[in-house]
């Protein structure tokens, strides 16, 4: 939780209310405006147009991976930085309306957000196989149509403050494939700036976003990586992602355990740079643990 004497935030969150992004938002501004957008893109560009002090946006899943909307949007659209980091666990729940709640085990149709479908794949496929299941912005949206539709038996997967804010009976909770699962979401902003440290054994963590050399010469990703490790700055998380110029064209999200303004991270950086790579960085910023 963020206290500090200021003018509140106003921040934009994969809506509506009552999705995991606004729980994790919620949890870590709680005195702050919120506000609802229908899409990723569109909290990015909430910061980006200066609609909106700041933004919080789903970044990687610990069962369904990175989301790469987030990232390709981070790396070709806009030029935001990185403030903090929240990590919320998360659980999934059937859920559906009270008017349908005699008759949930003959549903009809699944909704949720495409990553929540996923997370539920074993449950779904040997107790619903025959069902349709349709996918929407978020868990909460989903949540939300339900509640909408009454005459209609459906279920929605989400969250318990789902439940409760679109008044849905939880049917069948947990429903998750795997029982660690937990979401990373990234706190954006326009001004370089970091949320301060709360918890002291949580490491700054800078990530940066790496092209490699035009020349195509072979080892270049070797080297890269070897900038880093010669000057023990460990890498938490590297992945790649489609630079969209050809097949086989990529760039790089690597995560450093290290604060940007060190010699050795200024070091890398620069010696990035004499190699011939493009680096962006998407700034310094500490780890935020949330619960349900």
């Amino acid at each position: 939780m963020i206290e500090k004497e200021r003018m509140p935030y106003r921040i934009a969150y994969l809506g509506p209310e009552a999705s995991f992004t606004y729980l994790a938002t919620k949890g870590l501004f709680p005195q702050d405006q919120l506000l609802p957008q229908t899409t990723i893109p569109g909290c990015i560009e909430a910061v980006a147009a200066d609609k909106v002090d700041l933004a919080v946006v789903p970044l990687e899943n610990a069962l369904e991976g990175s989301v790469p909307l987030t990232l390709d949007y981070l790396f070709h659209e806009v030029d935001l930085y990185v403030i903090g980091e929240v990590l919320l666990p998360i659980e999934q729940h059937l859920m559906v309306n009270q008017a349908q709640k005699e008759h949930w085990e003959k549903i009809e149709g699944v909704y949720s957000h495409p990553h929540a479908l996923a997370q539920c794949h074993k449950y779904l496929y040997y107790r619903f196989s025959h069902v349709p299941l349709h996918q929407t912005s978020s868990t909460a949206a989903a949540a939300k149509y339900v509640s909408e539709h009454p005459e209609q038996c459906i279920a929605a997967i989400g969250n318990a403050s789902a439940a409760a804010k679109y008044n849905l009976a939880l049917v069948q909770p947990a429903i998750h494939d795997f029982q660690f699962n937990h979401t990373r979401f990234f706190v954006l902003s326009k001004q370089n700036h970091r949320l301060p440290q709360l918890n002291t054994d949580h490491q700054p963590k800078t990530t940066l976003m790496i092209t490699l050399p035009k020349d195509n010469r072979s080892g270049a990703l070797h080297q890269v990586l070897s900038v880093f490790a010669w000057r023990q700055l460990n890498l938490s998380k590297i992945e790649s992602r489609p630079l969209k110029t050809g097949l086989g064209d990529y760039f790089f999200i690597v995560d450093i355990l290290s604060d940007e303004h060190t010699p050795m991270m200024q070091g890398a950086m620069e010696e990035l740079q004499a190699l011939g790579c493009n680096v962006k960085s998407l700034g310094t910023y500490y780890l935020y643990k949330q619960s349900l």
